[in-house]
């Protein structure tokens, strides 16, 4: 049984700042960011449990490529704990007749959890900290504390591309005929971007990105020589008892400078036929997988198309609710939601085969998620959007980014897009791309 402290007067520009600190001197470690304004968001009040989450140097770890849900599952019930970790895209290949043979040099794990010596909990300006060790080796832990900002470390990081801008949209159309074949409705087509030899500080990497970009499901994860550096605006899927709620999201609109400008951009975004299509596609496929572990009758669509305003964007969200039976495992749940349906396309199975076919690289921890689980089973999860992927052991950088592919794509627009949506992490590396 953990001991439980409670410490007072933290904020959470503070405390990130002291967690990515500590990173420097700990080989795992895991810090969720919500980056939630309540007073500029029109966000239910329980949409992000807590301020910043986090776990902390490692007790305990489980890694795995095989039989991946049922090592979880076991490694779960035996400790009844905290975890915190991810899972790959590829687990795909474990739940389906599916394989990879694309370029993988981040070298992802198909899963990998570890159960930290330390637990952090943050909300409004009260530290809730779970640990084995007693008050006095707490209070040690907090005095230790480094405030100060991060060491400026300007990056340039100069990326290289797996598609060039003709072969994208070749690609594009290509798609689009299976569309047109009737082989799919909707296919998420990634590309990557990326850098060999890259030297960087990671920590220094996501306090700018996360400043850069304030989502509500950023995320700083660091496993030895691998780091998930998430500027995620999505959540994949929460537990809680036996709630289930799966939140994919399909259209983006920047904020305006002004209110009239702000107003504009979301009846344009809740209009906009191209998103809601997607939407719909996505909360189809999202309330059959859903259904697999749910009571009867318990699916329900509880918005859809709903457009939601954060600190830096607009988007259009559907929200899809679920019970289960007491029983059902919370791996249950994820292995038959996962990969999330917003980075796969409908139908899935056939969406992913065809993605393995058109991509050049593994996505590995891209598209996959983010997050943690308590000792209780319950679970919150991102999806690994907005991210950049770095490899110390190999010096390897990667991006991957992509959208939604569906009859009424334009090639030319559906580049663009991707484009505006890598700019913030290019940024942070002080890269332009060359178009």
């Amino acid at each position: 049984m953990r001991n439980s402290f409670r410490y007072y007067g933290f904020n959470k520009l503070g405390l990130l700042k002291a967690l990515l600190n500590i990173s420097n001197n700990m080989d795992y470690i895991s810090v969720l960011v919500s980056n939630l304004d309540k007073k500029d968001s029109n966000l239910p009040k329980d949409y992000i449990n807590y301020d910043i989450i986090a776990g902390v140097d490692k007790r305990d770890l489980l890694i795995t490529n095989d039989d991946s849900f049922e090592q979880l599952n076991n490694f779960h019930s035996q400790r009844e704990d905290w975890l915190f970790g991810y899972l790959s895209y590829d687990l795909k290949n474990e739940i389906e007749e599916l394989s990879s043979n694309n370029i993988d040099n981040f070298n992802t794990d198909n899963l990998s959890f570890f159960v930290p010596e330390y637990v952090l909990l943050l909300s409004e300006e009260t530290l809730e900290i779970q640990t084995y060790y007693s008050k006095n080796n707490c209070d040690e832990f907090v005095r230790a504390f480094n405030f100060s900002d991060l060491s400026s470390c300007p990056h340039k990081v100069s990326l290289r591309r797996r598609d060039d801008k003709t072969s994208y949209l070749k690609k594009i159309n290509r798609i689009k005929h299976h569309i047109q074949s009737g082989d799919i409705y909707e296919m998420n087509y990634c590309q990557e971007f990326y850098a060999t030899g890259a030297k960087v500080v990671a920590e220094s990497i996501f306090a700018e990105l996360n400043t850069r970009m304030q989502t509500p499901f950023a995320s700083f994860l660091k496993l030895k020589d691998k780091y998930i550096l998430s500027a995620s605006p999505e959540r994949f899927l929460r537990k809680t008892k036996t709630n289930i709620l799966s939140q994919p999201i399909k259209g983006t609109r920047k904020r305006g400078d002004s209110k009239l400008t702000d107003d504009n951009l979301i009846d344009e975004l809740r209009t906009s036929q191209k998103d809601i299509s997607e939407n719909v596609m996505i909360a189809d496929l999202v309330r059959n997988d859903l259904s697999i572990t749910a009571k009867k009758d318990t699916v329900k669509v509880d918005e859809l198309c709903k457009v939601y305003t954060f600190k830096k964007i607009h988007q259009m969200i559907t929200s899809i609710s679920s019970e289960i039976d007491r029983n059902i495992s919370f791996t249950d749940v994820l292995k038959s939601s996962f990969p999330m349906g917003s980075m796969t396309g409908a139908p899935k199975l056939r969406s992913m085969e065809l993605i393995e076919c058109f991509e050049d690289f593994k996505r590995g921890a891209f598209s996959g998620a983010v997050g943690y689980i308590t000792p209780q089973a319950d679970f919150d999860f991102n999806v690994v959007i907005r991210t950049i992927l770095y490899n110390l052991a190999n010096n390897y950088l990667s991006i991957g980014v992509g959208g939604a592919i569906t009859i009424n794509s334009e090639p030319m627009e559906e580049y663009e897009e991707c484009l505006i949506k890598a700019k913030p992490l290019f940024d942070v590396l002080n890269f332009q791309i060359d178009d």
